[in-house]
């Protein structure tokens, strides 16, 4: 299939002055534009990876994935014009304002706008970030992720998978019905969050350093109402990560050790464990909920279950020594 990554993201709203605080100070993108109608920001070498622009409504976002050249563009247009999917070819004026070559746009069952594109522009200038840290973990998986509320779950899992081509990584069924989407070897680049609404729940970003994500946890700490989801562990994507609530009201996921799938030779499996490891407080579930996710934590935690670290390698240094006991627990 031809979607190969997340390439970015546009959001409707107009708060410009909180936006841009939130993602600089925040969440650390570098901001390109400062304007009266928009912002945007960059994570990269790339021009624009998040933008948020006033003339859209509030609520009103959009979705660009990317594909490896017009080719692959065409014939992704076509596929979804077969099956029944209005495909728009975008103006030139549309492409130069996502600082890309081509795109199309068409909408999910859900009513999602999605983009499709080639040719991302590069920036000439080297990425500052808006606070110190190492870096966003982008390149070949894209900017991140995007997690949808969804009425039913089955009413889009088979335009993602069977039509625009995405792998399921794992699934959820409690506390929470949830499917993770693959189309490289980020664990995920959607997620579908059955909820009875439709809505945009969360965007996730890597960093390269776990204290990346610690600095950035003690900056929420300092107005703890916009942490939504504390310090955790998720059990299926390894992710070490916090949640903190944006200025248009959905999440934003800031995370670090992401694992990888292999596209096109994954078995995809239920996550019985979770849906976090530990830590993920969850202030937005219902209370039933919150204490059932509490419940599946703490028998993990009884249950001795444990994760490997996922690191880049240069990124670690491996302690002297020897642990009997772990040794034995996996099995060496």
């Amino acid at each position: 299939m031809e979607i190969q990554a997340l390439g970015y993201v546009g959001i409707g709203a107009s708060n410009l002055s909180d936006w841009s605080d939130f993602v600089t100070g925040w969440v650390g993108m570098q901001m390109v534009e400062h304007g009266n109608a928009s912002r945007a920001f960059r994570m990269d070498d790339r021009k624009q990876r998040f933008v948020v622009d006033r003339a859209l409504a509030d609520g009103d976002r959009y979705f660009g994935f990317e594909v490896a050249d017009a080719a692959a563009l065409q014939s992704l247009a076509a596929r979804l014009e077969t099956a029944g999917v209005v495909v728009q070819q975008a103006p030139r004026a549309l492409a130069d304002q996502r600082f890309v070559r081509d795109l199309i746009c068409f909408q999910d069952p859900a009513g999602n706008r999605l983009e499709a594109f080639h040719g991302p522009a590069i920036a000439d200038e080297a990425f500052h970030p808006g606070r110190t840290i190492s870096g966003f973990r982008t390149g070949a998986l894209g900017m991140g992720h995007a997690v949808f509320h969804v009425k039913q779950i089955d009413d889009l899992l088979g335009f993602y998978r069977d039509l625009l081509g995405f792998g399921v990584s794992d699934y959820i069924t409690t506390p929470f019905r949830a499917y993770f989407l693959h189309t490289n070897a980020r664990h995920h680049s959607i997620a579908l969050i059955e909820t009875g609404r439709a809505d945009l729940h969360h965007l996730m970003v890597e960093y390269f350093s776990l204290d990346d994500v610690g600095q950035g946890y003690d900056i929420a700490l300092g107005e703890p109402d916009k942490i939504a989801t504390t310090l955790g562990r998720h059990p299926n994507d390894a992710v070490t990560s916090y949640y903190l609530r944006s200025p248009s009201g959905f999440m934003v996921e800031c995370g670090w050790g992401g694992k990888e799938v292999t596209p096109g030779a994954w078995t995809p499996s239920e996550v019985t464990v979770g849906p976090s490891l530990w830590g993920h407080e969850r202030a937005w579930l219902p209370v039933e909920q919150r204490e059932a996710a509490r419940a599946m934590r703490l028998k993990a935690a009884a249950d001795g279950q444990r994760m490997p670290v996922q690191v880049i390698a240069g990124n670690y240094e491996k302690l002297s020594g020897v642990c009997p006991w772990w040794d034995a627990a996996r099995g060496a």
